[in-house]
């Protein structure tokens, strides 16, 4: 057993809470405490009614999440909501969530790791946003079906490629999740080719406008590799088991 607070100071300091402004709704750090004891730790892309059920099935009491419970905004604690939280407390489950700091981290964030996977070699910050790079970018020598595969295999699944840009890929951008709408300010940074997660359906119009390559990995897909990274750091450090809870959403 591992105290709970103690590891809500190490992950907030870790991950720069206190100094990224974040979305009002992501409301960084501990959202739900439990009785202030950690056995194991999972980790998920969503804190939900399933990835809290699934937390109690594996023995879990301290979940993280990039996306926590607060995202609708304000609700009444009734019928669906009252039964997702209803479930994290029957089973004392802690929930500790970080939005854009687990995007922004160098070494434990989803742009970062999903850079490396992709074998894109030394990164440079890339589209600034509240006073942060959202993402990062890199030179790249591969071509563009080279990339699809690559892409393809580190997520797990299909990827859709709108490929209005070179062949050659030069200079690739990353910005995990949902930043399709990015597109204008991404191809202002002089990338030929645009790796995000999910996007709106004039994004796809704009990246044959702008003629570069637009690859959709999935919103869910591309955000599970901060998860897993934190999940493992806090494990190795206070010697605790951790495992990831895959719910997908499909987007």
């Amino acid at each position: 057993m591992t105290d709970l607070s103690e590891i809500v100071r190490y992950a907030d300091d870790l991950l720069q809470l206190a100094a990224i402004d974040d979305y009002p709704n992501a409301l960084n750090g501990l959202q739900i405490e439990n009785n202030g004891s950690v056995s194991k730790i999972g980790a998920a892309v969503d804190a939900s009614a399933a990835t809290f059920q699934m937390a109690a099935e594996h023995g879990i009491d301290l979940l993280v999440v990039h996306h926590g419970i607060f995202w609708p905004g304000l609700r009444p604690l009734t019928g669906a909501h009252f039964r997702a939280l209803q479930a994290a407390f029957t089973h004392n489950l802690a929930l500790y969530s970080a939005h854009l700091p687990l995007d922004f981290h160098a070494t434990l964030g989803n742009n970062a790791l999903l850079a490396a996977a992709l074998g894109l070699g030394q990164t440079q910050p890339f589209l600034e946003v509240k006073g942060r790079a959202l993402g990062v970018r890199a030179a790249s020598t591969l071509r563009r079906d080279e990339l699809l595969a690559k892409l393809e295999e580190s997520l797990g699944g299909p990827v859709r490629c709108i490929g209005a840009g070179p062949m050659e890929t030069k200079n690739v951008g990353i910005v995990t999740g949902g930043a399709g709408g990015e597109i204008y300010a991404a191809a202002s940074e002089g990338v030929d080719t645009y790796i995000t997660g999910e996007a709106p359906h004039w994004a796809a119009v704009a990246a044959e406008e702008l003629g570069i390559n637009l690859f959709l990995g999935g919103h869910y897909a591309t955000e599970t590799f901060g998860v897993k990274a934190l999940a493992a750091d806090l494990g190795e450090r206070f010697k605790l088991p951790w495992e990831f809870l895959d719910h997908p959403t499909g987007l």
